[in-house]
């Protein structure tokens, strides 16, 4: 059997798919890409920032349940839909990624279920 072990919370934004909310290896844990929806799976309505914290909510819940922590990132990838939503986007995020993990930002044509934004992380255990 593999060495790693899927991580699942009913604090965080289900699965929409065929994939864990997070995978725990004896080195790291790897998150999925997060959006902006609550755990029941509603869509967060707002503005970018707002929904850039909905997207954290969820990976500081994954990562609790992995016995993790957003302290422990090491890695983050951030999605949107539109540049211009930059700026406000960077302005939560430094909120919560005190640490300043390493990132990547890109603007891709689209996002699942129509956001404008999802976050994906690497943390430690």
């Amino acid at each position: 059997m593999a060495d790693f072990k899927p991580v699942f919370t009913k604090d965080a934004f289900p699965p929409a798919g065929p994939y864990s909310q997070a995978i725990v290896t004896p080195t790291l844990v790897y998150v999925s890409g997060q959006i902006p929806a609550d755990a029941a799976g509603n869509l967060v309505e707002g503005s970018i920032g707002e929904k850039t914290a909905a997207c954290i909510a969820n990976i500081k819940s994954i990562l609790l349940a992995a016995d993790s922590s957003i302290e422990k990132v090491v890695k983050v990838n951030v999605f949107i839909t539109d540049m211009v939503n930059f700026a406000p986007m960077n302005e939560e995020y430094e909120k919560h990624f005190v640490s300043k993990p390493a990132r990547s930002c890109v603007a891709v044509y689209q996002l699942p279920k129509g956001v404008d934004v999802e976050i994906e992380c690497i943390a430690m255990p």
